[in-house]
Parts: C-alpha cells; structure tokens; sequence
C-alpha cells in the first residue's frame, strides 16, 4: 500500500494503523477486507429500511455495518452508526433516521478512498 493510499484512507476515517494491527500488520489482507466492504450490502439495506420506515430491518443493517466499519477501524462511520443502533433500541427512530446524512458522508468517504 502506498503511502498516498495510506493518507487517503485516514484522511477517510480509517485507523489504518489499527485496522492493520487486527491484520497482523499485512497490509495485503488488509486491502482484501477494505475491497470486500465495497461489496457488503448493508449500506444499501439500511438506506431501504429506513425509506420503507421498517425501523426492524433499519435496526439490523445497521447493526451489522457497524460490526464491519468497527472491524476495519473506519472509526467514523462507526462511531455514527453506534450513536444510530442505540437510536433504534431506544425506539428513537426519528433520531436515528436523522444520522443518515452523516452515515452516508461517512460511508461515501470510505468507498471513495477505498477505489481510489
């Protein structure tokens, strides 16, 4: 990994330092697990549970994106959507529906950082 990509993916949200530390310091897994985000669904759904106001469904996605975004240190958008899990929980939908803008700015970095 360059040192530009390295800047880009901090400058992103990403603890690239700690993410690399869950990965033994292989910077080669790292990329496979960053490119696989690319393809994980839960963005999506949540996005779609939220416009459909199945706070359930909501609930799930964006639980398990937190789960992801928490094990590639994408500190950010982790940090949004555990601030959103707890909204739900808590039945504070309209506090959670409220997040999005951030989770999308947050989740859009992070791809853009990740193809770039």
């Amino acid at each position: 990994m360059t040192g530009e990509k390295l800047e880009k993916l901090k400058a992103a949200g990403i603890d690239v330092s700690d993410a690399l530390s869950r990965f033994v310091g292989n910077e080669g897994l790292l990329e496979k697990f960053l490119k696989k985000f690319l393809n994980d669904q839960n963005y999506q759904k949540l996005c779609e549970a939220i416009d459909a106001e199945d706070y359930e469904a909501a609930l799930a996605a964006s639980h398990t994106l937190k789960g992801v975004s928490g094990n590639l240190s994408m500190t950010e958008l982790n940090a949004l959507t555990t601030e959103q899990v707890k909204a739900f929980r808590a039945g504070d939908n309209d506090l959670a529906k409220q997040l999005m803008p951030k989770i999308t700015e947050a989740y859009n970095a992070a791809v853009a950082a990740i193809n770039d």
